[in-house]
């Protein structure tokens, strides 16, 4: 709580009680800077996932699939570069308060928005996982190696959390917006105290279950960080401050890990989330604030404009996709005759740049072929209720929750998808299609 207090008490809460919002002020708007980080972090969650990918052949001819990071010393440093979710979840935040309050200013209601961000989200994914269930389904039937199915299934359900957490803290945009303008502080406060207090439970009771409750407090309260980048009230802090708050932020990481209350990996602390994401989501944004006037410059040249803007307009199909295309290229490399060497080898790593290229042109391939047909499916908007809305929110987040319990079973994927489209149904309009 106290690394947040330098940022969000800049500017004085407004008053516990006060009218509904006006119009939008004018500095909600896009920033250039948000729009060029997201679409590098989402490049680095491509690579990083491309990076675990771990194939081998066995001594008795075997096919081998695993995480090529488990057991090399060398991870946990990487991931204080590579962790980066919780500055996704705070310009994730930013993006939503500029969405919703543009839209609320405009008239939208509740339902509509929600509705609105369903959509958005659960299209490209509804494409993905029906493919996924289809895949896992015809290697079963081939004959692969139940262990290979079970391995593949289970791989690529897990970067779905994501899409699970998202999908709720999209739906709370609308009362978390307005909880951060009537008690932004409390509410700051009311999370930050949440997820010390579940960590702590977690800790003495050993019980790892507890900390997923911090699936909600975590990321929550990083959101709401985006909201007060979002509003303009931090943009008075000067480069010196924001870089001392980086700093300690960076300290208090390192007596978590040293105290043992935290794991060295960053990556390990998302399963469940634990406090630590928070203190990287205070020094990720505050590094972030320091640096965003010559980040809007970067952004703002033409060609790296061109490529920010196609790749954030087609963020979920890509975090949708990249997975499933990934898992395909690994299972091309175990039908090829070629001599895969051993993960962490030498020859392991010289062959990872190759790799990553071939991963990035076929993640980008199946982006633009499914992007087409996302679009043929689109469907009008329509006028949504709250309860509507709230429906299609918690069948979506079933859905995913399935998958990444079951994952490992492909009628786990089945009915995963049965949900998704379910709640598809529920945000989209019957009506005829949109022109492209």
């Amino acid at each position: 709580m106290a690394l947040l207090s330098p940022i969000l008490a800049s500017t004085p809460a407004p008053p516990a009680r006060t009218a509904a919002p006006g119009p939008v002020p004018a500095k909600v708007t896009r920033d250039t800077a948000v729009d060029g980080v997201r679409a590098i972090l989402l490049g680095v969650v491509v690579l990083l996932h491309s990076l675990m990918v771990g194939v081998s052949v066995a001594a008795d001819g075997s096919p081998i699939l695993r995480n090529a990071m488990e057991g090399w010393d060398g991870f946990a440093p990487l991931t204080w570069i590579l962790q980066i979710m919780p500055l996704f979840f705070v310009l994730g935040g930013f993006a939503s308060y500029t969405q919703w309050t543009r839209q609320r200013a405009k008239g939208a209601t509740t339902g509509e928005y929600v509705a609105g961000r369903m959509r958005r989200l659960l299209l490209p994914a509804s494409g993905a996982i029906a493919a996924t269930a289809v895949v896992l389904a015809g290697l079963a039937i081939a004959g692969v190696p139940a262990e290979i199915v079970a391995t593949a299934g289970f791989r690529i359900s897990q970067p779905l959390w994501f899409l699970g957490v998202y999908l709720g803290c999209s739906a709370l945009v609308p009362v978390m917006v307005r909880l951060h303008e009537r008690h932004r502080i409390r509410t700051v406060v009311a999370l930050a105290t949440g997820v010390v207090a579940i960590d702590i439970l977690r800790g003495a009771t050993g019980v790892t279950a507890i900390g997923l409750v911090n699936m909600a407090f975590v990321w929550l309260l990083l959101q709401q960080l985006g909201f007060a980048v979002a509003d303009g009230s931090l943009d008075r802090i000067r480069r010196a401050p924001l870089l001392v708050t980086a700093g300690v932020a960076v300290a208090v990481a390192a007596v978590l890990i040293l105290s043992g209350a935290a794991p060295a990996d960053l990556i390990t602390a998302l399963n469940p989330p634990m406090a630590i994401l928070v203190v990287a989501g205070v020094a990720q944004a505050a590094l972030f604030l320091a640096l965003r006037p010559r980040l809007r410059t970067w952004a703002a040249g033409p060609r790296t404009a061109s490529a920010v803007g196609w790749i954030n307009a087609r963020a979920m199909t890509i975090y949708s996709w990249h997975m499933l295309v990934v898992a395909a290229l690994a299972g091309a490399l175990l039908l090829s005759p070629l001599a895969l060497p051993v993960p962490l080898s030498a020859e392991w790593w010289a062959s990872r740049p190759l790799w990553f290229a071939a991963a990035l042109i076929a993640v980008a391939f199946v982006v633009v072929r499914a992007g087409r047909r996302e679009a043929a499916r689109e469907t009008r908007a329509i006028s949504v209720g709250t309860g509507r809305a709230t429906a299609s929110a918690l069948l979506g987040v079933a859905g995913v929750v399935v998958i990444l319990v079951a994952g490992s079973v492909p009628s786990a994927w089945v009915v995963g998808v049965i949900l998704v489209l379910a709640a598809l149904r529920l945000a989209s309009a019957c009506g005829p299609r949109l022109a492209h």
